[in-house]
């Protein structure tokens, strides 16, 4: 009787790695990133989230204060200090003037879980959500984790800056690849969205939700802060965009400045009825 022979065991398509992360499969890794969430947030009853965009190279004034101290004492042990040494004397001193934002997004966070907490059963649960790494938006993680809240962070890998924080809830924290995908997520649970002073990314995710929210393409009602007058005033001239005709008086409706964290809590707790 003659012996069969059988080839080595198969691979199924949806186990096979090489082609999985393969350029024709791109399509199947972003129908991934836009399912999966959706299926974490479900399991843990989340119906909304308030979203803090901004700058990840922002510290808190601890380690701000820190950094200050060590560049004065480098200085002070040195006969004449480099022009390195005393730019990084001026960048150091910058930080610490930044870092009251670290402290203000970590305390509204704070209070903002602390008063959702407590309308959980009658409104569902409503999350402080960030892009999950460094800056602003770990302290927004640490302010709900301080008030005893779960939160979320939508990382994304980058080949620097963005290293996940400790303080967002592990089951809650998304690795991304896909940028576009990412900022769907803030947007398509978002209630309300907190701008933070910050860099490139925080000015795409603010005017692209400025867009969606200008033309009609969100369907949410999200209400828009601008956290820290002195700086955004100073960064983005919306009265020139008035001046030349590129926006309407209209449009600056779309948003609200604020400057403390009694002002921005007591706007959002109003709006957002709770």
């Amino acid at each position: 009787m003659a012996k069969k022979k059988y080839c080595a065991p198969l691979v199924k398509a949806y186990k096979n790695s090489v082609f999985l992360n393969s350029q024709p499969a791109r399509s199947i890794r972003i129908l991934a990133e836009m399912i999966e969430p959706e299926v974490r947030c479900r399991e843990h009853g989340i119906t909304g989230t308030v979203v803090f965009f901004g700058s990840a190279r922002t510290l808190s004034r601890k380690d701000a204060l820190k950094n200050l101290r060590e560049i004065e004492k480098k200085i002070k042990e040195a006969k004449k200090p480099s022009g390195s040494v005393l730019r990084k004397y001026d960048e150091a001193r910058n930080d610490l003037n930044m870092s009251r934002y670290y402290e203000d997004a970590r305390d509204l966070a704070d209070k903002l879980a602390e008063r959702f907490k407590k309308h959980d059963k009658k409104h569902g649960k409503i999350v402080i959500s960030t892009g999950g790494g460094p800056g602003i938006m770990e302290a927004a993680n640490l302010g709900a984790k301080k008030a005893g809240c779960e939160s979320m962070g939508f990382n994304i890998s980058l080949p620097m800056e963005q290293e996940p924080n400790i303080y967002q809830t592990r089951d809650l924290a998304f690795e991304f690849h896909y940028f576009f995908v990412r900022k769907f997520w803030f947007v398509n649970l978002a209630k309300a969205v907190i701008v933070f002073p910050g860099g490139f990314g925080t000015m795409d995710e603010f005017f692209e939700l400025l867009t969606l929210t200008q033309t009609g393409k969100s369907r949410r009602d999200i209400s828009i802060v601008l956290y820290g007058k002195e700086y955004w005033e100073d960064v983005v001239n919306f009265d020139n965009l008035i001046k030349w005709g590129t926006i309407s008086r209209e449009d600056l409706k779309l948003f609200k400045i604020c400057s403390s964290v009694k002002e921005a809590s007591e706007h959002l707790i109003k709006v957002l009825g709770k």
